[in-house]
């Protein structure tokens, strides 16, 4: 499978990216690195920056799960006749350092297309998404002249995905140059009063805890959400379709807790979150 292209910071970025011509803008996401393809037969495939996987990891399920159901495979193979010459780039959006609206952010946004000669442009970048039925990184600005964009003296624009700025933007050209341009006030680095109040709850609800991890993250507001986000989609609010909407939703908030610490029981806080779904529609009989 195709590798991730490189993308220096703006300081280590060739020089003809900013010598003329013009660059589009991206909003830059705090995700984890995610790629996929079309295998011959129909399955996709899916992989990091580093490995192809043979089996997903569970802490990838959720992005899995959001392609296999959106993805249209046949309007890629309206597209051409070599499905796997064509690999897809993003970011899985689950915790890597900001807190987004998990509810409205989607399991996958993209960020490229190769199309087995090259890297597609810019531009069309997110009208391929938009017809395979995925999401793509939000345009920032489009066709900005290369001469008058200032890392330096750049205002981050707000998120398209929660209530704070960017964590950065791509910059790209029509010859596939690149860099990004990170925000030192999100992520893993900043200091800010909502890290800190995360941080404050880690300690307090220790994921070795399944029963309280779990009472205290999925709550009536949380299920409220998560229902109203599949009425929207046009899905009942089944029992199994709120359980796992909103397991998947647990398992992107607290990504790092679930998955990168130890060994959790996940299993229990699965269970705990079964209890308190059918809790739930139980109430609202």
């Amino acid at each position: 499978m195709k590798e991730f292209p490189p993308c220096p910071s703006v300081d280590e970025a060739p020089a003809a990216l900013f010598d003329g011509g013009h660059v589009w803008l991206h909003e830059l996401v705090d995700g984890a690195p995610v790629r996929f393809q079309v295998q011959e037969d129909g399955r996709l495939r899916f992989g990091d920056a580093v490995r192809v996987f043979d089996d997903v990891p569970s802490g990838y399920e959720h992005v899995a799960r959001h392609v296999r159901e959106r993805f249209d495979r046949d309007a890629l193979r309206e597209a051409t006749d070599d499905v796997e010459s064509v690999v897809f780039f993003g970011f899985a959006m689950h915790y890597c350092g900001t807190d987004y609206d998990w509810v409205r952010t989607p399991p996958f946004l993209g960020s490229d297309v190769w199309s087995g000669s090259g890297y597609l442009l810019p531009d069309r970048v997110e009208k391929i998404y938009d017809r395979l039925g995925l999401d793509a990184l939000d345009t920032v600005a489009a066709e900005v002249r290369a001469v008058d964009f200032d890392p330096d003296g750049y205002a981050f624009p707000a998120s398209a995905w929660y209530d704070g700025p960017v964590a950065g933007v791509l910059v790209r050209d029509k010859t596939d140059h690149r860099a990004r341009l990170d925000n030192p006030e999100v992520g893993e680095n900043t200091d800010s009063a909502t890290t800190s109040a995360r941080e404050a709850v880690d300690e307090r609800d220790d994921v070795d805890d399944p029963e309280t991890f779990a009472r205290r993250h999925v709550t009536p507001d949380r299920f409220d959400a998560v229902a109203d986000s599949l009425r929207r989609e046009g899905r009942p609010v089944t029992f199994d379709a709120l359980y796992e909407r909103t397991v998947e939703l647990l398992a992107r908030a607290h990504h790092d807790r679930l998955f990168g610490r130890g060994n959790p029981d996940v299993r229990a806080v699965r269970s705990e979150v079964a209890a308190l779904t059918r809790a739930y529609l139980d109430d609202r009989e």
